[in-house]
């Protein structure tokens, strides 16, 4: 396993991405309500994390070699996706400049994502502070689309 990640993103809009360096992807914006459920969007050459709060909130990114083995109990939402890149992801919040995102060198092809969720229901009463984190981990892999593993029902 090698962090790629692991720090504060802002979550402008509830959300943060990994994104093709090198692809230019362009974010979808037409989400569903089967979208915000599931808490990833997977689009061409990125993917979303919808968080729940509307603030900075810690992510870490981890690269594997194969699927990594989690405590399900732990965790209150996880969910697989995919993403394709060239070899180089940038890691962002909706709002930042590209350019200045975190980057780091992945395999190049379709990567599975397992976007793990903890803390959900530990959010201050204005949804400001809170105690969620998300972690990302991915590997190379042919397999697309999405999987709830893990459903999150709470309120967040």
């Amino acid at each position: 396993m090698t962090t790629l990640f692991d720090g504060d993103i802002f979550a402008d809009y509830h959300q943060f991405y990994l994104t093709d360096a090198d692809g230019g992807a362009d974010l979808p914006n037409d989400y569903t309500e089967d979208d915000l459920r599931d808490r990833i969007i997977c689009a061409d050459g990125v993917l979303i994390v919808t968080t729940a709060r509307n603030m900075t909130v810690p992510v870490r990114v981890e690269l594997h070699d194969a699927a990594p083995e989690i405590d399900m109990a732990a965790a209150d939402h996880v969910v697989l996706g995919n993403l394709r890149t060239s070899g180089t992801l940038a890691i962002a919040g909706c709002t930042d400049y590209l350019p200045d995102a975190a980057r780091a060198k992945v395999p190049p092809g379709n990567l599975r994502v397992m976007a793990v969720f903890t803390g959900l229901g530990a959010l201050s009463e204005d949804g400001l502070e809170g105690e969620d984190r998300y972690a990302l981990h991915l590997w190379p892999s042919a397999e697309t689309g999405i999987t709830v593993l893990r459903q999150w029902d709470g309120d967040s």
